[in-house]
C-alpha cells in the first residue's frame, strides 16, 4: 500500500522523524485544509480510509518529486497514523527485519551494565532505537514488552522467538507484555506472559549498587521509571549532609530511599498513593534503612505544600518529579500554569541555601518551556542558579530529528 505524503510531512521524514501523523497524509484531513494537495489531484493513500490497510500492514511512503521515501507499518486508531522503519528500498520489512533492529539495541547495551551493580536497565527504547513504538525493560532475569500503539501487536507471535533467542542468551528467562493505558483485565492485572516461567508480581533489582522494589504485575509504565537513574544516584550525592528533604510525587520511593543512603537526616516521602508507600518501605529495609526514621505522607502535593508553608516547615533538598502534566500539545498552556504553581508553592517550603531538583516528563514541554517555570517571578526569589540540566540516560538513546525522545528534564537548582 503507498502512502502520500504532504511537503511538510515528507521533508520531516526525510529528516528521520519516525512519526507521520495523519494530516501529513495528502488527501486527508487538515492538510486537504491547508492547499498542500494541488487542486484535483487524486488522493493516494489514506490506507484507513479505503478500508485496505489494517494496523500492522507495511505502507510505503512517497511525496511530490519522490517515488520512494520510506517504508513503516500502519496504525489504524492512532493519530499517529505511519511509524517509519526504513529510508532504504532494501530489505523488505518482515519480521526478519525487525528481529536485526533488535539484536542491534540489545548489542549496543552489551557490556554497560556488567557485574550485578545494575540489573534493570532499557534493551529497546522503541523509536531512539529505530524500532518504533516497541519498549523492551529489562529487571534481571524478566523483561517486560510494552507497545505503543497497535501497530506491532500483530507483529508480537512472530517476533516473539527471536526475542526469546536473543534475551535468552543474555540470562533474560521470562518475558511479560505490558498493557496500555485502559487495557487493564477485570482483575486489574497489567501484566500477560509471553515466555518462559511465570513473572513474579514483585521483585527487586539493583541500580548502581542501590536495591530497588519493582511491582511487575500493576506498576507504572513497565514496572519502574528506569529512564531515572542517573538522576536518583545524582540525588544521592546532593543529600550528604542535608538535614531535612523533601520528596514530592514519590512513588516507589526510589529517590527517597537514594537521598537516605546518601546521608539525610530525615526524608519526608509524598504521594497521594499509600501503596507506593508500602513498596517504599521495603526498599529501605532491603536497604538496611529504618523507614521508621523517615516520613511516609498520604496526600495531594499542592495540599501538601500548602499546609507546610503555612505550618513553617522548610526543606534543604527537594524532589519535584510530578506525572506528566501535559499529555497532548493541547494541555500545553494548562501544563505550564500547573508547573508554576507547583514550583511557587515547592520555592516557599525551601531553605535558603537549599537545593531544588524539578522534573518533567512531557515531551510536549521543551527544556526551555520548563525552565521558565523556574525563574525568579516564578519561585519569588533570587537565590536560586541553575546548576545542570540533565535528561534520560544512555540507554533511552534518540533521535535527533524526533525532538519529542527528548522528554526528560531534570533541572537542579540551588
Amino acid at each position: 500500500m503507498r502512502v502520500h505524503l504532504t511537503t511538510t510531512a515528507a521533508a520531516a521524514v526525510r529528516r528521520g522523524h519516525p512519526w507521520v501523523y495523519r494530516d501529513g497524509i495528502a488527501g486527508g484531513g487538515n492538510a486537504a485544509q491547508r492547499g498542500e494537495r494541488r487542486r484535483g489531484e487524486r488522493a493516494r493513500g489514506e490506507p484507513a480510509r479505503g478500508g485496505v490497510a489494517a494496523s500492522g500492514d507495511v505502507v510505503e511512503l512517497s511525496a511530490e518529486g519522490a517515488a520512494f521515501l520510506g517504508r513503516g507499518l500502519w496504525d489504524a486508531e492512532s493519530a499517529i497514523a505511519v511509524r517509519v522503519f526504513q529510508r532504504t528500498q532494501a530489505p523488505q520489512l518482515d519480521e526478519r527485519a525487525l528481529a536485526e533492529r533488535l539484536e542491534r539495541a540489545f548489542a549496543l547495551r552489551d557490556g554497560w551494565f556488567a557485574g550485578r551493580d545494575t540489573t534493570a536497565y532499557r534493551l529497546c527504547n522503541g523509536e531512539g532505537d529505530r524500532v518504533p513504538s516497541l519498549v523492551i525493560d529489562r529487571y534481571d532475569r524478566a523483561a517486560v514488552v510494552r507497545l505503543d500503539g497497535g501497530m506491532l501487536a500483530p507483529w508480537l507471535d512472530r517476533l516473539l522467538p527471536h526475542l526469546a533467542r536473543a534475551l535468552g542468551a543474555r540470562g533474560v528467562r521470562s518475558i511479560g507484555l505490558r498493557a496500555p493505558a485502559g487495557g487493564a483485565d477485570a482483575e486489574g492485572k497489567k501484566l500477560a506472559h509471553l515466555h518462559g516461567p511465570p513473572l513474579p508480581d514483585r521483585l527487586f533489582v539493583r541500580e548502581t549498587g542501590v536495591a530497588m522494589e519493582v511491582d511487575l504485575a500493576r506498576g507504572q509504565k513497565t514496572g519502574a521509571f528506569l529512564d531515572q537513574r542517573d538522576n536518583r544516584a545524582r540525588v544521592r550525592a546532593l543529600a550528604a549532609g542535608r538535614r531535612r528533604v523533601l520528596n514530592l510525587f514519590s512513588y516507589a520511593g526510589g529517590f527517597s530511599v537514594a537521598a537516605a543512603l546518601g546521608g539525610a537526616g530525615r526524608v519526608t516521602s509524598v504521594d497521594s498513593a499509600s501503596a507506593a508507600h508500602a513498596s517504599a518501605q521495603r526498599t529501605f529495609r532491603e536497604n538496611g534503612v529504618d523507614p521508621a526514621a523517615h516520613e511516609f505522607v498520604t496526600a495531594d502535593a499542592f495540599d501538601f505544600l500548602e499546609k507546610a508553608h503555612a505550618r513553617g516547615d522548610r526543606y534543604d533538598l527537594v524532589i519535584c518529579d510530578p506525572p506528566s502534566f501535559a499529555p497532548s500539545e493541547r494541555a500545553k498552556p494548562r501544563a505550564l500554569g500547573a508547573y508554576r504553581r507547583l514550583h511557587t508553592a515547592v520555592a516557599r517550603v525551601l531553605e535558603r541555601g537549599g537545593v531544588l531538583c524539578a522534573a518533567s516528563c512531557s515531551s510536549h514541554i521543551t527544556a526551555e518551556d520548563f525552565l521558565a517555570t523556574l525563574d525568579d517571578a516564578t519561585l519569588e526569589r533570587d537565590d536560586l542558579r541553575v546548576r545542570a540540566v540533565h535528561g534520560q540516560p544512555e540507554d533511552h538513546p534518540t533521535l535527533p530529528a524526533w525532538w519529542e525522545g527528548r522528554y526528560l528534564k531534570f533541572v537542579v537548582l540551588e
